[in-house]
């Protein structure tokens, strides 16, 4: 086996860690602003709102003139290709906004989830085509990382060894080529809480495909402390018979990331992955207490766990703005001392904060 390879030249190394270790900076995560058009489009719809690109615009636009103080606990925000090139009312563009705010601008360049061929029911992730050309493109409109997402399903027969291995592939080959442009790729492997499976099957799947992922990563020289991951927390299956308590979530979860992930990575940013606002807080917050190894950070990239008390507080609504903005901040400040291990919980009533979020085989 050639065991000749060159790592990233210096200057790369220090950009990509810095801005990795800045996103994980202590008591701050991700807003992940990411939704595809169509996606959004049913967020919009929930409230009465035509999913036009006005309507979309103007959203975005609530959340990003959010008050500055939303900068002590959003570190980063991933935006949706439409989204970046959009401007608010008075002509300053998105990522203007984000960074006034002292936030870092990141970008979705997956293209979406598709079919596996043959499979049971499992898919992969494309994009990779024109990926190196996109990446420069937005490298230079002013992202500085990156999110690629990859879906696994538990079945009596999935993930199987096909869907393991494509999925760390194309994960590590996106990983790459994003380091190459100079954006921090965050490694997005979902395990999916659909099914009811339980939390020991959950937490083998879990360790099982973060094991796949990390051979994947050093198979393609990925130069790891210019990464995030992004994993689910690991649950029993949404159908499960058993309820099963943060501590025993916080566990499963913490064990599966020390037998799987190296060291070397600056920290691990949480899905939420169907879970309530406030259920989500709740198990960030669990598994900061955990007594046991954790030598990355571990905070949260939330999409639906940070916007839906946002999306019903506004209804639309022009002269509810600030009330939907006091929301996101309200639950951002909760996910920042659960980043911490300091959420006290039922503190923070959101809108929306105990409303299931879980969607039925979600894709963006």
């Amino acid at each position: 086996m050639p065991t000749h390879w060159n790592y990233p030249d210096q200057a790369l190394q220090e950009e990509l860690s810095r801005i990795a270790n800045a996103i994980v900076a202590p008591g701050k995560g991700i807003l992940a602003a990411d939704e595809s058009v169509g996606t959004m489009g049913k967020r919009l719809m929930d409230i009465g709102m035509e999913n036009s690109e006005e309507n979309r615009r103007k959203y975005r636009q609530l959340l990003f003139t959010t008050d500055r103080e939303i900068g002590n606990y959003i570190s980063g925000v991933i935006l949706f290709h439409e989204t970046l090139y959009q401007k608010a009312d008075d002509g300053t563009p998105f990522p203007e906004l984000i960074k006034s705010r002292g936030m870092i601008p990141g970008i979705k360049v997956d293209a979406g989830v598709v079919d596996l061929f043959g499979s049971d029911d499992e898919s992969t992730t494309q994009g990779l085509d024109d990926l190196a050309r996109r990446c420069a493109q937005y490298k230079k409109d002013g992202c500085e990382f990156a999110k690629w997402r990859c879906v696994l399903k538990i079945k009596e027969h999935t993930p199987s060894m096909q869907a393991l291995m494509e999925n760390a592939n194309v994960l590590a080959r996106y990983a790459s080529i994003c380091q190459a442009n100079r954006l921090v790729p965050i490694v997005e492997p979902e395990v999916l809480i659909d099914g009811d499976h339980s939390l020991e099957r959950a937490q083998k799947v879990t360790e099982t495909t973060l094991a796949f992922v990390y051979k994947a990563l050093q198979d393609h020289n990925v130069f790891l402390e210019g990464t995030l991951l992004k994993p689910n927390m690991v649950t029993a299956g949404q159908s499960h018979a058993m309820r099963m308590s943060p501590e025993d979530i916080a566990r499963a979860t913490v064990i599966a990331l020390q037998r799987t992930v190296p060291v070397a990575v600056p920290g691990i940013t949480f899905l939420s992955g169907g879970q309530s606002e406030e259920e989500a807080t709740i198990n960030l917050n669990a598994i900061n207490l955990h007594q046991g190894k954790k030598p990355w950070a571990l905070t949260f990239s939330f999409g639906r766990a940070l916007q839906a008390s946002v999306l019903r507080a506004w209804g639309g609504k022009d002269n509810q703005i600030q009330a939907a903005q006091m929301e996101l901040l309200k639950r951002a400040r909760a996910n920042s001392e659960a980043s911490l291990g300091k959420y006290r919980a039922g503190s923070v009533q959101g809108k929306a904060g105990d409303a299931g979020l879980f969607v039925k085989n979600h894709a963006y």
